[in-house]
């Protein structure tokens, strides 16, 4: 794969068209690294122009924020806005909701003004203007997929019909859950819950959102966080319907057929 970071094209004297903003999850857990894996081959495979920070990325500080630690929140983004600047970055991608929102919604009051898009509605602008070709047919004709919005970039960002229209690419029935979109159900893992112990209670809530999301009759899950994608498949294995249910992130089924 050819992965080239901002460092590279600056000692070429060259701006990528986008950075991707790969983020923690996609960097270190096993499981989120394949979604970035495929999606950097989707860029590769369109001839997109794009680079990474790599060792020079840090955490964008979105779960010290909401675990309450500002201090922290805030000298990790400024370390992060400093690079970013420094490589006069107009225009970010981020695989990750939470990443995209706290890039797009929290660093310009610390000086970060960016272009920031989710990898959903980068994959539906590539789509809509033919730089992604699907292959008809393929290997989800006549499958169900049920897909779960993520909190940050539903109900707190409003994209709604991006990741929609990506799915709709695919010879496959879109079937909704009883809470979709504006009504949807967190996975379990926002607002830094992914890393503290559960709290008392009658049932985890990633069992109940996938639960729904079994009784939709779906063959597979579709999601577009990986804090989402670690939760849903923790559910299916509790289930144990992960040999008849798979999870997967948007960008994996589309290089499934390209």
């Amino acid at each position: 794969m050819k992965v080239e970071t901002m460092a590279d094209y600056a000692a070429r004297g060259e701006e990528p068209e986008i950075l991707f903003w790969v983020g923690c999850a996609g960097s270190f857990d096993a499981r989120a690294q394949k979604v970035t894996v495929a999606f950097t081959k989707i860029l590769n495979a369109v001839g997109m122009k794009f680079a990474i920070l790599g060792e020079e990325e840090s955490c964008t500080g979105d779960p010290a924020r909401r675990a309450g630690n500002e201090f922290v929140f805030q000298m990790t983004a400024l370390q992060n806005i400093e690079t970013l600047n420094m490589y006069k970055v107009k225009k970010i991608v981020a695989a990750c909701p939470h990443c995209f929102n706290t890039l797009k919604n929290e660093y310009p009051a610390l000086g970060g003004n960016y272009e920031v898009i989710h990898h959903t509605q980068l994959l539906q602008e590539l789509i809509n203007a033919g730089r992604i070709k699907m292959n008809g047919g393929g290997s989800f004709k006549g499958k169900k997929i049920t897909y779960h919005d993520s909190c940050y970039l539903g109900r707190v960002n409003d994209i709604y019909e991006a990741p929609r229209s990506v799915l709709e690419t695919l010879d496959a029935d879109l079937v909704e859950m009883k809470r979709s979109k504006k009504n949807g159900l967190c996975c379990g893992a926002g607002g830094a819950q992914m890393f503290k112990e559960d709290e008392p209670g009658d049932k985890r809530i990633n069992i109940e959102r996938i639960e729904e999301a079994l009784n939709t009759g779906a063959d597979m899950v579709a999601v577009n966080c990986p804090f989402c994608l670690t939760m849903m498949s923790d559910g299916v294995k509790a289930k144990e319907k992960e040999e008849e249910v798979m999870v997967y992130d948007l960008a994996e089924l589309i290089i499934q057929n390209m």
